[in-house]
């Protein structure tokens, strides 16, 4: 156990000694305290205000939130009630705003920890293209500063990572990467990203019941680009968006974007499903005084299964103008340049020179995206090898997808005696 984590145990103690863990966050200070700090009263007319209740009831409530992450997740929260204000503020003052056109917009989907994120970032080679930034959805509005934000930025996630020395091996992440846009659906909380950093049960629940939840998330997410391009796009740029989680939400992408392209990245489930338990383990615990791998294990399992189900019934075809463009992990891995090219001539578009080389040298720099070695064993997160290969079976067979070696198993010696809650408590 670090020092740091050794400090900050000792602090939850002692809040937990005085009953300050399990005080209520309270939705209505939240508010008061984003409209002082902006000087804005408006918020909009999205729908957000029982989900941002439900969210904070269920933190509070079922995931033993540590004082850092009371502390995390008012920041969190204050920041996306700011954002809404100051989004309505601009449009108030330039209407136009909300007449700017997103075209074609580009979605990239499929498993977590499928290659995604890699994709995405060789397609940004091209400058035709844009996505949304990770210093872009913390400050979309930067005080006419953007150096010092993405400086900002760059400090806070320095920050989060001395909280968790694991993260960056798992996903490195710098404020001028492309985000996923489960952090602009964030900011009207209707977003899994909270499910991810949080064990929320309810909140969960009450988002899967009904898919048509997910409707006000992508109308503000269109908004949210909106407001990007018009401050910053070049004209016609096209965007190429990314998240796992839009697998979950295909019916209401195509509402909300008619003309939109998805690309689904496939790749073998199980050898993925570890890693993904994994990072759940590491962003979870900074925030919560319990955080148990092996129920993680059967929910990301739970979750996934879903996903790839959702995958095969879409098939090609979810009523778009165009097919989904399918891309396989082990095309992309081995020959990226093609594999781009190929997304580009399933589009109909032609990839120019100038992105071939950039993602040629990329490749070069970045063998293998910028990611650490990873050491994972079914039995750290209560899961069989044999019994997961046989669930994602007819996702593999109907997509042709590969199977990859799968993660050792530990010795006998080795393995946990028990499946035990592992965290501050």
């Amino acid at each position: 156990m670090s020092v740091t984590t050794s400090l900050l145990q000792m602090v939850d103690d002692v809040a937990g000694r005085f009953g300050l863990l399990n005080r209520p966050l309270d939705a209505a200070s939240l508010l008061t305290d984003a409209q002082k700090r902006t000087g804005l009263s408006d918020f909009g007319t999205d729908p957000f205000l029982d989900p941002l209740r439900r969210f904070l009831d269920a933190s509070t409530r079922e995931s033993a939130l540590t004082v850092v992450g009371r502390l995390a997740t008012r920041w969190d929260v204050s920041r996306f009630l700011s954002n809404l204000l100051v989004l309505r503020g601009a449009e108030t003052q330039d209407p136009g705003i909300l007449h700017e056109r997103i075209e074609r917009p580009i979605f990239i989907t499929g498993l977590p920890r499928s290659g995604t994120t890699f994709l995405h970032r060789l397609m940004m080679h091209d400058p035709a293209t844009q996505a949304p930034l990770v210093w872009q959805t913390i400050f979309p509005y930067p005080n006419g500063s953007p150096s010092r934000r993405v400086a900002q930025v760059q400090r806070q996630l320095r920050s989060f990572e001395r909280l968790a020395p694991e993260f960056r091996a798992l996903h490195p992440l710098d404020a001028a990467s492309p985000q996923e846009c489960s952090e602009i659906t964030a900011h009207v909380f209707r977003s899994l990203r909270f499910d991810t950093n949080y064990d929320i049960p309810s909140y969960r629940a009450w988002l899967d019941e009904d898919e048509t939840r997910q409707l006000p998330a992508f109308r503000f997410h269109k908004r949210f680009l909106q407001h990007l391009q018009h401050q910053h796009a070049a004209p016609n740029g096209r965007w190429v968006l990314k998240c796992p989680e839009h697998v979950f939400a295909l019916d209401v992408i195509r509402q909300v974007y008619p003309d939109a392209r998805i690309i689904f990245v496939h790749r073998d489930p199980v050898k993925v499903l570890l890693s993904v338990a994994k990072l759940t383990e590491v962003l979870r615990r900074p925030f919560s005084r319990s955080v148990d791998p092996v129920a993680i294990g059967r929910q990301e399992s739970a979750r996934w299964l879903d996903g790839t189900r959702r995958m095969m019934a879409a098939g090609d075809d979810i009523g778009l103008p165009e097919p989904i463009c399918h891309v396989h992990y082990l095309d992309l891995v081995s020959d990226p340049l093609a594999t781009v090219e190929g997304v580009y001539q399933h589009f109909g578009m032609t990839l120019p020179g100038s992105a071939a080389s950039g993602i040629q040298r990329y490749v070069a720099e970045k063998p293998n995206g910028g990611y650490g070695p990873r050491d994972y064993h079914f039995e750290d997160h209560g899961l069989s090898a044999e019994a997961e290969t046989e669930k994602f079976r007819p996702y593999l067979l109907q997509f042709g997808i590969t199977p990859e070696a799968r993660p050792g198993q530990r010795r006998r010696s080795d393995a946990p005696r028990q499946a035990e809650t592992v965290g501050r408590s």
